[in-house]
């Protein structure tokens, strides 16, 4: 007897889908042995991120199945690995303090992510047989671009947001050796004073002095802010031009990073 057409589509979904599988009980069995760990120390900030980071772990198959549309596996294990990367090591793991770059890496590789699922949206929709209209691969590729800057600065909100109401420091900090402000003009007008070679700063605080012993100014998040914008272009900008050429046919590995919509099976 022949198997039912949707038990074939199963089946073949399973195997299609097996790399993804393994990937996501790897990361999930790490995830809940962290859990399991942060509750028997009584760290019951990290478990709130433990459970957070469960909970993100299905979003990639709860959108294929809500909004009908496939995602490549590349792509899904990236965004998994993105989440853990994210959330279990940069936060829990304490990578974000221990290793300078691992912010820098994840906010490219959002500017890259974003710049695909944005690229996405257009590109479904210009392959539409119902669609009235074809836009060009260069506007495709600009739509993808301001897509992922969008998302980039949003999250930038969200962070300063955080930090205002929360004292979260989600932006990180910097240390400078030199400052120039027109609020530093001694005459009160709009000329700029420079102040290089600052070495420490001190903080006066309910009448007493504190030195912070820095090295230097400490800069409010606002480069951190700038780094993370500039790091999210460059993302942005590698995935506008790929998926240009994609659209071009010169550059099919591309559709490893671009989510389409479910083939309807007969």
């Amino acid at each position: 007897a022949m198997d039912h057409p949707k038990t074939d589509a199963f089946k073949r979904a399973r195997r299609e889908k097996r790399s993804v599988t393994m990937v996501y009980i790897l990361l999930r069995t790490s995830v809940v042995l962290v859990m399991l760990a942060q509750i028997f120390n009584r760290n019951f900030e990290n478990v709130f991120l433990c459970v957070l980071t469960l909970l993100l772990f299905m979003m990639p198959s709860l959108m294929e199945r809500k909004l009908d549309i496939a995602l490549p596996n590349t792509l899904e294990i990236i965004i998994l690995l993105f989440i853990y990367a994210a959330e279990i090591m940069g936060e829990i793991g304490a990578y974000y303090v221990n290793y300078p770059y691992w912010d820098t890496v994840l906010h490219t590789l959002n500017g890259f992510l974003c710049a695909a699922i944005g690229f996405s949206l257009l590109d479904i929709l210009n392959r539409h047989s119902e669609a009235r209209f074809h836009l060009s691969p260069l506007y495709l590729a600009i739509v993808a671009f301001c897509f992922s800057m969008t998302v980039g600065v949003i999250w930038e909100f969200f962070e300063c947001t955080m930090d205002q109401l929360f004292f979260l420091d989600m932006q990180k900090d910097t240390v400078v050796s030199t400052i120039g402000s027109v609020m530093l003009d001694p005459t009160g007008g709009n000329k700029i004073t420079a102040i290089r070679g600052i070495t420490d700063v001190i903080v006066v605080a309910g009448g007493k002095e504190i030195p912070l012993g820095l090295g230097g100014y400490l800069d409010i998040g606002l480069l951190d802010t700038m780094k993370d914008l500039f790091v999210n272009f460059i993302g942005a900008v590698v995935f506008s031009v790929i998926g240009f050429f994609y659209v071009k046919g010169r550059a099919r590995f591309a559709k490893q990073f671009i989510p389409t919509v479910k083939e309807e099976e007969e």
